[in-house]
């Protein structure tokens, strides 16, 4: 296919006639030009009458470039195209060996290829594979070849050496990129224990703390866990980031009881403000007391709601549960205000999403259905908790009710001044209006009664 506005034509008729008009279709015609025909005549020992087909070289190289940026393993394919040029130097090099061999003449001494005389030479594959062994000893710098003998020998040998020490520095730097290149993508997905590790061995505090580090980081590379999300896709427009997000979170977000009876329109828009958090075993994610300002959806493992001793365990939260929704919205008459009502710890690994107090309100904002829903979940928790004033709740309806009372006295109130404000800047202009046409008036009869040059009253 062909693009067109940025869109790939998959339209043979189109591709078709697109590539008639292209300038690679010449080249391509020439390049599978039946040349061979001409082993008829000048038999099988001139190879260069299929010289044509090298020009199909750029072709190979579009395709790779394209196979490259779809392939799931870019850096794998990057190794293997890598290799291929290698096997093909050395298969070129080993051709060129036997060429000069068999004019300088085979087995003529011991650096040329032996001759047929020589047991197991009378192959042609044998004779192969000791051309392309020999050239890998060259172009490999291992050197135990044997002495060249006369000038075109030495001459080979110099140049082999000297496209091999070219060759090794570009093969060199093309696996320390591909080798950086892995790194930067790991580095993109998870990341680097080394400073963390660095930092503990700095202030003395390694050991069991080092290792529940190195465990963490080892999790999360095992389990193709993302913490650094955002970072990865901060580039795509909000759109497309959107729909990465949602086709990867939403069915798992759908598994929370809280969202099952919520909008597709909320939760597009909730999904792209979750944070994934993985916490190791034995890690407490919030304490009792602490100031709440983030809620908590568990996507997997397990967590235990733990006494103040941290190991008696009073309820165990699975997979779709959430946590945290108290301290996040005002429920009114809430005794513990906006902080934490129990000591919640992970089990094992558990891969957790996280949604700040910001956020949450930003979304529920545009949506106060869901808001109300969310609101009746708390009051009910917080009924069988006991930490619901109903005294107290009924008193903050009551005052709220006051407060909207004043606000819509005071509103009337001002439209009335409002009104009178108005009323009185009309009548102001009324009058100014009036008093600037009697000075009119009065000018006119001044100047009757007193023409201009007359004399006035002294």
């Amino acid at each position: 296919g062909f693009l067109e506005d940025g869109i790939l034509v998959r339209d043979r008729g189109r591709i078709w006639q697109h590539y008639l008009h292209s300038p690679s279709f010449p080249w391509d015609v020439a390049a599978v030009l039946p040349t061979d025909l001409l082993y008829l005549r000048l038999g099988l020992g001139v190879p260069a009458v299929r010289a044509n087909r090298c020009l199909q070289g750029p072709r190979l190289f579009e395709a790779f470039d394209r196979w490259e940026t779809r392939t799931a393993h870019p850096n794998a394919f990057r190794v293997a195209k890598l290799m291929l040029y290698v096997f093909i130097a050395i298969h070129w090099h080993a051709c060129l060996y036997f060429a000069l061999s068999a004019w300088l003449g085979l087995g003529s001494d011991a650096w040329v290829c032996p001759n047929a005389s020589r047991p197991g030479f009378s192959r042609p594959l044998r004779q192969y594979l000791h051309s392309f062994y020999f050239s890998t000893l060259i172009l490999a710098t291992v050197g135990d070849t044997p002495e060249p003998q006369r000038e075109e020998e030495f001459l080979f040998v110099t140049a082999g050496f000297l496209l091999a020490v070219l060759g090794f520095a570009t093969i060199t730097g093309s696996i320390s990129s591909v080798i950086s290149n892995v790194n930067a993508a790991d580095a993109a997905f998870y990341p680097n224990p080394e400073p963390v590790q660095r930092y503990l061995r700095a202030q003395g505090t390694g050991g069991r703390l080092a290792r529940r580090v190195a465990r963490w980081h080892q999790h999360l590379r095992a389990q193709q866990k993302l913490p650094a999300e955002r970072e990865v896709l901060r580039h795509l427009p909000r759109g497309l980031r959107a729909e990465v997000v949602a086709s990867v979170h939403l069915p798992a977000l759908r598994r929370v009881g809280l969202f099952q009876s919520w909008e597709h329109s909320v939760l597009r828009q909730l999904v792209l403000r979750l944070r994934p958090q993985v916490f190791g075993p034995g890690e407490f994610v919030c304490r009792r007391g602490d100031v709440g300002h983030e809620m908590y959806f568990i996507r997997e493992g397990r967590l235990a709601v733990v006494a103040e001793d941290g190991i008696t365990q009073l309820a165990v939260l699975g997979e779709g549960l959430y946590f945290g929704e108290i301290s996040l919205i005002n429920i009114k008459g809430n005794t513990s205000g906006n902080r934490r009502t129990a000591n919640i710890m992970s089990i094992g690994y558990s891969d957790l999403f996280c949604l700040s107090k910001e956020d949450l309100a930003e979304v529920l904002a545009e949506f106060p259905t869901a808001w109300a829903m969310m609101e009746a979940k708390g009051r009910e928790l917080l009924l069988r908790m006991g930490k619901l004033d109903l005294h107290a709740e009924a008193a903050a309806a009551a005052a709220a009710e006051e407060a909207e009372r004043r606000v819509q006295a005071l509103e009337t109130a001002l439209e009335e001044l409002q009104t009178r404000a108005a009323r009185l800047l009309a009548q102001l202009e009324s009058s100014a209006f009036k008093l600037a046409l009697r000075v009119e008036r009065l000018e006119c009869r001044l100047q009757r009664r007193w023409p201009t040059g007359g004399s006035g009253p002294a």
